[in-house]
């Protein structure tokens, strides 16, 4: 008998140096961008921590002055108190929001494809536009705001040159802003609960509020707490909205950590100093959502 022979060659398998190297080769793309665009300027900001450096002269070794400094930097700690006062402020806001509308488009109603792009859109805008555009809204003497409850004889509202409410009005705008992307993970949430769920209930005679309490909060706790994290990341992040709006004013109770750092580096040439508040702020970032995950993730 004859064998038959196979008309489908098997592939050469790499030898040696090829068989060892293929691998490294095959993620070298992603090593090279790891070293280039993520180990190296961490590094480097580590060391520059412990210099001053303005980006034209050379650099000074200042050991730990700049993390001396920084522990008596009583406008950065305002900075940060700013900042946690928006997060005060701008996470129940997107939190309440966001479900409701959420919960309104999870009912059957008519256009609810429109409403859906509609609440979206304002995320895919350029932020600037967004703020530039609340500016002129929030305007004293000409914004929109102010001439609708001056025809109602009302008194104007400084919305933004007010000390005590200026931040208020950030989240307000910053809530407007983001609120479409965590309707879009709620609606996900609320599609996912089982439906019986909600015809077991209404056979118990539970009411819309037990059903929204006991069933859908509860089957929801996961994308509840990753909203909590993101919004918090956010806001931690806040920038734009203060940079263009108040520029960190009135009596700078609008300057956030983010825009009293860029000031640092970009308007007073503190390298070093500046890079030491991001190692600072970004720590302090990491401590908060460690607590929320550990606390929020099981409670909520």
């Amino acid at each position: 008998m004859f064998k038959r022979k196979s008309i489908y060659k098997t592939p050469n398998k790499p030898k040696g140096w090829k068989k060892t190297m293929m691998p490294y080769l095959m993620v070298s793309p992603y090593i090279i961008h790891f070293i280039v665009f993520v180990a190296f300027p961490v590094l480097f900001s580590l060391v520059l921590t412990f210099h001053e450096w303005n980006i034209i002269s050379p650099m000074k070794f200042k050991g730990f002055n700049n993390y001396i400094k920084m522990f008596n930097d009583r406008m950065f700690w305002k900075a940060i108190v700013n900042t946690l006062q928006f997060l005060v402020i701008h996470i129940p806001l997107q939190l309440i929001f966001a479900l409701a509308l959420a919960e309104f488009l999870n009912q059957k109603i008519r256009f609810k494809g429109f409403f859906r792009a509609a609440f979206f859109l304002p995320v895919i805008v350029s932020g600037v536009v967004v703020t530039m555009l609340w500016q002129q809204l929030f305007g004293f003497d000409t914004g929109l705001f102010n001439r609708i409850l001056v025809s109602v004889g009302l008194d104007r509202v400084g919305w933004l040159v007010d000390p005590d409410i200026a931040m208020t009005s950030i989240a307000i705008m910053a809530t407007w802003k983001n609120v479409g992307l965590y309707v879009i993970l709620f609606l996900v949430g609320l599609q996912t609960v089982p439906a019986h769920y909600y015809e077991a209930a209404s056979i118990e005679g539970a009411s819309h509020w037990q059903k929204f309490r006991r069933i859908t909060l509860p089957m929801i706790n996961p994308t509840i707490f990753m909203v909590v994290i993101l919004s918090t990341i956010g806001g931690f992040s806040l920038f734009i909205e203060p940079y263009i709006m108040t520029g960190g004013g009135p009596l700078n109770s609008t300057l956030s950590s983010v825009l009293y750092i860029y000031k640092q580096a970009f308007q007073y040439y503190h390298m070093g100093y500046s890079v030491t508040l991001g190692f600072f702020f970004a720590m302090l970032i990491l401590a908060v959502v460690a607590i929320q995950k550990k606390y929020l993730e099981t409670d909520i």
